[in-house]
């Protein structure tokens, strides 16, 4: 009995090494097999699949897939090596089995199995092994998903890490802007004045206005524009009473932004808050025609930042 388990044991470790060489040789292509081309194999199974298995053969020279088919004759052999035997269900067919298989290549190249043998003492052995193994296998699967989900939020904390600093150099950059704009916003030389006038009661920008406008985008292509930030504050003139000519102001103020960033696409950046003065500031006055006609406006005042246009 001792000698039998002894004999056992030798062959179970063998297969284990087997296997394990198997593992290593899955990474190499499996020998393909021609198309009802009759073949006998004889190795060692080194991987196992529910309709299939992968042998290796002795040598290890070669690596073949087996098909399995509800036609296929499992026998094992008590009486002589690979004859005769006891009829067993392909589930018997272990990793670290030894077997002779034989049968016909498919379209796929691989090995449909009419017949595979193997015998009763590799079988135990065969038995022995997957005993050893699916703990072995189990605690490595375990620490696979285990390393791979710390490598995981690794990834997630990196990436989170990343997001954060980003953030906040966003955060720096803009804050530092908003200073520097603040900053410099007493900080300024007037440049140029466009004056923009309005009809009564309106805050549609009339022809004329749009002219007086397209000639200013003239001469502003021809200008450096760098550090210039644009103002633009609208008056009425004192027809009617004061909180609606408060309100007509901002209105026409609002009706040439609009005009500028829309036909000249003025950048929003480079405006200073809008603003409606009323009846406030007027340049002329509101006792004649005339006068009123001049305070009924829009001045788009160009203003250099000399904090952002020096050097």
């Amino acid at each position: 009995m001792k000698t039998i388990e002894k004999n056992i044991f030798k062959a179970s470790t063998f297969a284990l090494f087997i296997i394990l060489a198997g593992m290593t040789a899955m990474a190499q292509e499996t020998t393909s097999i021609p198309e009802g081309q009759r073949q006998r194999v004889l190795g060692y199974i080194n991987a196992r699949e529910a309709d299939s298995f992968t042998v290796q053969t002795v040598d290890k020279s070669k690596t073949y897939v087996v098909a399995l088919t509800s036609d296929t004759s499992v026998k094992s052999n008590t009486k002589g090596i690979f004859r005769g035997g006891t009829r067993y269900e392909s589930s018997y067919l272990l990793r670290g089995l030894r077997v002779e298989v034989e049968g016909r290549g498919n379209a796929d190249g691989a090995l449909v199995a009419d017949s595979v043998r193997f015998n009763e003492t590799d079988l135990r052995s065969a038995q022995a092994l997957e005993t050893r193994m699916e703990p072995v296998e189990q605690q490595v699967k375990s620490n696979s998903e285990r390393i791979a989900a710390t490598e995981e939020n690794q990834k997630k904390l990196e990436g989170q890490l990343e997001e954060t600093q980003a953030k906040a150099d966003l955060a720096a950059l803009e804050a530092a802007r908003a200073n520097n704009r603040i900053n410099g916003l007493d900080d300024w030389d007037m440049v140029k004045t466009v004056t923009v006038p309005f009809a009564t009661g309106s805050s549609t920008i009339g022809p004329k206005g749009k002219a007086i406008i397209e000639e200013a985008a003239k001469w502003v292509k021809t200008q450096d524009t760098k550090g210039w930030m644009v103002a633009i504050v609208g008056f009425a003139d004192s027809t009617g009473k004061t909180a609606a000519n408060k309100t007509l102001s901002e209105r026409r103020a609002n009706a040439v932004i609009g005009y500028l960033v829309t036909k000249y696409n003025l950048q929003l950046t480079r405006l200073v808050q809008p603003f409606g003065a009323g009846v406030e500031q007027p340049v002329a006055t509101n006792a004649t025609n005339e006068g009123r006609a001049l305070n009924r406006r829009v001045e788009i005042r160009l203003l250099r930042n000399k904090g952002i246009s020096e050097k």
